[in-house]
C-alpha cells in the first residue's frame, strides 16, 4: 500500500508561481511512474504531467507546456510539479498518482495510488 500527500497549494495571483510536491510512503517510490492530474470545479479530472521510474523521461499536457514542469527526487520519495506564469485557468484541485508501472501514461486508469489532492487557486 502507497501513501501519497500533496503539498504546497495555495492562492496565488495570475503570473504567479508554485511548486506542488508529493511525498509517497509505503512503498518503493523508485520503482513507479508518477502522474499528476488536476481537477477543476464542474469538470473532469485531466491529466497534466508525469515522469518515469528514473526521471529520464518526462509527459506535458500541450495546456501547460512551457509553464510546468515535472520532476522527482527517489532519495526523498518525492515527486515535484513546478507551475510558472500561472492562469485563473489553472485553478483546480491537482492530485499526485503512482502508474502501475514503471512508466506513465495520460490515462486515470491505469495509476494506482492517488493522494487526497491540494488546492491551487489563480485570481485575475
Amino acid at each position: 500500500q502507497v501513501s501519497l500527500v500533496e503539498s504546497g497549494g495555495g492562492l496565488v495571483q495570475a503570473g504567479g508561481s508554485l511548486r506542488l510536491s508529493c511525498a509517497a510512503s509505503g512503498g518503493t517510490f523508485s520503482n513507479y511512474g508518477m502522474g499528476w492530474f488536476r481537477q477543476a470545479p464542474g469538470k473532469e479530472r485531466q491529466f497534466v504531467a508525469a515522469i518515469n521510474f528514473g526521471g529520464r523521461s518526462t509527459l506535458v499536457a500541450d495546456f501547460v507546456k512551457g509553464r510546468f514542469t515535472i520532476s522527482r527526487d527517489n532519495a526523498q520519495n518525492t515527486v515535484y510539479l513546478r507551475m510558472i506564469n500561472l492562469k485563473p485557468e489553472d485553478t483546480a484541485i491537482y492530485y499526485c498518482a503512482t502508474h502501475s508501472t514503471g512508466w506513465y501514461s495520460t490515462q486515470e486508469r491505469t495509476y494506482t495510488y492517488w493522494g487526497q489532492g491540494t488546492q491551487v487557486t489563480v485570481s485575475s
